[in-house]
């Protein structure tokens, strides 16, 4: 048996939603793309949403709209994707990274505050994978300083504190739609707002700064002359084809987010008495929607190493989880690290002049990390065998 760490299921009605466009030659950003917004603002609740071609773009448009400058400290979670640290970079802003909750894999607020400076003029927190941030602490800290947040919701579909939906707590939620996530459009993304003013300066921003776009001056009266640009823009418009996939998707999103949870829930439920494996955290406030199964190897040892800041055991650790991810993948099982710690990858480690040891707990994630397959259409025997192999080492 051959089991990924994640795949894409799609309906047949999903698949030939794509043919639409491609017959009535609507393929740029038009009915399609607003139809996905207007889809995307009623699940979860935003105001406005904006579609564009990535969560990377959506973050760095985000930034851009909030007057982000050379210069400028971004305060970014030491765990996450890189795409998080590097919109800032592209910016010419500084990355500040800010280590973790090892429990949540999350930015940990209290880590936040000391970090901040004059110079400081935004927060980007991350929902990893889809248990959302601690975002009542850092609306506070915000708040206080008078910072913007722009929320890196990409694993957040389906990921709500006290009922509310992520991407509704910063000034914007990024979204992604990249094969992995619960809708996918291929590569995508979308950004929240409840901002007006924001949303249009966004519109405007990945669509070349015009005042107008082609779908609204294709039905306006004169659909002849050209629209006004009042912003310096880009070209990061989602095409109709994508949308419509995504669209196509949404009815369902309720079903792909319960599907996700059942599978989490019996992983839950099947490794509760392995002591030496974390499994996710949730609480009655905090839902988890598992866009992944993110573990933690060898908690005891792991947490030991930190408290006694001896990197060799987490190395060592480290080893035997690679040895075991071998194992699982010898008998067909697929694994993966969580994700990374953006301050160990080459290019900050190298710039910022920064070690493995500046944050601990994102360390420690990077090395003893290890995500188990979960993915809509999972079969039941299918997860069953990832769960009995897990189980052989526990005896």
């Amino acid at each position: 048996m051959k089991i990924p760490i994640a795949k894409t299921y799609l309906t047949e009605k999903e698949i030939q939603s794509v043919l639409e466009p491609l017959r009535n030659g609507w393929l740029v950003q038009g009915p399609k793309v607003k139809q996905f917004e207007d889809a995307w603002s009623e699940f979860t609740g935003a105001e406005d949403s904006i579609a564009v071609t990535s969560c990377t773009t959506a973050l760095y448009l985000s930034l851009v709209a909030l007057g982000v400058k050379p210069g400028d400290e971004i305060i970014v979670p030491a765990f996450t994707w890189i795409a998080t640290a590097n919109v800032v970079e592209h910016l010419g802003g500084k990355v500040i990274f800010c280590d973790i909750d090892l429990k949540t894999f999350n930015i940990n607020p209290q880590s936040i505050e000391v970090l901040i400076t004059e110079k400081t003029k935004a927060i980007i927190p991350v929902h990893l994978f889809g248990l959302a941030a601690e975002m009542t602490q850092i609306k506070e800290i915000a708040k206080k300083y008078n910072l913007f947040i722009v929320e890196d919701a990409a694993c957040g579909f389906g990921s709500t504190i006290n009922g509310i939906h992520v991407g509704n707590f910063g000034d914007t939620g990024c979204f992604s739609f990249h094969p992995r996530k619960a809708i996918t459009t291929g590569e995508g993304g979308m950004i929240t707002t409840n901002n007006k003013n924001l949303a249009n300066k966004l519109r405007k921003l990945r669509d070349h700064g015009s005042e107008m776009n082609d779908l609204q001056r294709h039905l306006g009266p004169k659909p002849y002359l050209l629209s006004d640009h009042t912003e310096a823009g880009y070209n990061l418009r989602m095409t109709d084809i994508q949308a419509s996939l995504g669209l196509a998707q949404m009815w369902r999103a309720k079903a792909i987010i319960n599907e996700r949870c059942a599978l989490g829930e019996k992983y839950n439920k099947e490794f509760k008495n392995i002591s030496w494996l974390q499994k996710p955290q949730k609480t009655s406030i905090y839902n988890h929607s598992y866009q992944s199964y993110p573990c933690i190897f060898e908690i005891e040892r792991v947490l030991n190493a930190i408290e006694n800041k001896n990197s060799k055991k987490l190395q060592n650790i480290n080893i035997e989880r690679n040895e075991w991810m071998d194992l699982l993948l010898d008998k067909g099982v697929s694994t993966r690290p969580a994700t990374h710690a953006v301050h160990m990858l080459s290019y900050y480690r190298k710039k910022y002049n920064l070690v493995p040891e500046n944050f601990p707990y994102a360390q420690a994630a990077n090395e003893c990390s290890i995500s188990f397959p979960l993915y809509n259409g999972m079969k039941q025997n299918e997860q069953n065998f990832v769960i009995n192999l897990v189980n052989q080492r526990n005896t």
